[in-house]
C-alpha cells in the first residue's frame, strides 16, 4: 500500500475512534443520555476494532413511490416508516440487500437502516443495530458499518425502538461497529426482547400487588 493511502487509512481510524470517545462522553455526562435519564451507572460502550474494509459501496434501488410500513417495536407496538427502496452491496463477496426507511419530516435528510446479522444475539445486540444514511441524489451510497450503533433500548427499558424487518436479516457476520452493551443480558432476537420485557413488566405489577 502506498504511504499516502496508509496515512489516509490511519486518519480514518483515528476519526472513528474519536467519534466513539465523544459518544462515551455524551453517554456519561449529558442529561439527554439514556443512562442519565434512567439514573444508571455508565461504562464505556463496546466496539469492534475499526476496520476500513467495513466501508462498502451500495447501489440504491428506489421504489417508484415510497410505501408506508409499520415496524414492530420492543414494546410490541408499531412505528410508522416510509420504505424508500433497497440498498444492494457485497459483504466480503456475499450479495446483501437492506430495505431503507425514512421516519418522517422530523428526520430531515437522514434515512434509517436497521439490520440484523450473524453476530446478533451473540456479540451484538440481538434485536438488531442501526445505521443512519444521508439521502443523496444518484444511486451509489457508501455504507460504513464501523458506524453501526445500538438503539437506546439496548441500554434501558425506557425507550421504544423499532426492530429491523425480516428482510433486513443479513446472511453474513458484520463484525464492525458497536457490540452489545451487556453480554449477560442480550436477547437473542426481537421476539425474545419483547418476551423478556413482558415478563419483567408482569413481575413489577405482581410486586406492587403483594402486601
Amino acid at each position: 500500500m502506498a504511504p499516502g493511502r496508509r496515512a489516509s487509512g490511519a486518519r480514518y481510524v483515528r476519526a472513528i475512534e474519536e467519534d466513539r470517545r465523544r459518544k462515551d462522553r455524551f453517554m456519561a455526562t449529558q442529561p439527554e443520555s439514556p443512562f442519565s435519564e434512567a439514573n444508571l451507572p455508565f461504562r464505556p460502550l463496546r466496539y469492534y476494532p475499526v476496520d476500513p474494509a467495513a466501508r462498502v459501496a451500495a447501489e440504491f434501488r428506489p421504489l417508484k413511490e415510497p410505501e408506508e410500513v409499520w415496524l414492530r417495536t420492543n414494546r410490541d407496538g408499531h412505528a410508522s416508516m416510509r420504505r424508500l427502496g433497497t440498498l444492494r452491496f457485497r459483504w466480503h463477496g456475499t450479495p446483501c440487500s437492506l430495505s431503507l426507511f425514512h421516519a418522517g419530516p422530523q428526520a430531515g435528510n437522514v434515512a434509517f437502516l436497521p439490520f440484523r446479522d450473524r453476530t446478533s444475539g451473540r456479540e451484538t445486540y440481538g434485536p438488531g443495530r442501526y445505521l443512519n444514511v444521508e439521502l443523496r441524489t444518484g444511486r451509489t451510497y457508501a455504507l460504513d458499518f464501523n458506524e453501526a450503533f445500538n438503539p437506546y433500548c439496548a441500554y434501558t427499558e425506557g425507550y421504544e425502538c423499532p426492530f429491523p424487518p425480516p428482510e433486513n436479516d443479513l446472511p453474513v457476520a458484520v463484525e464492525a461497529g458497536e457490540k452489545v452493551y451487556d453480554p449477560e443480558n442480550n436477547p437473542a432476537s426481537p421476539e425474545e426482547a419483547i418476551r423478556l420485557l413482558t415478563v419483567r413488566f408482569r413481575e413489577r405489577v405482581a410486586a406492587r400487588r403483594t402486601p
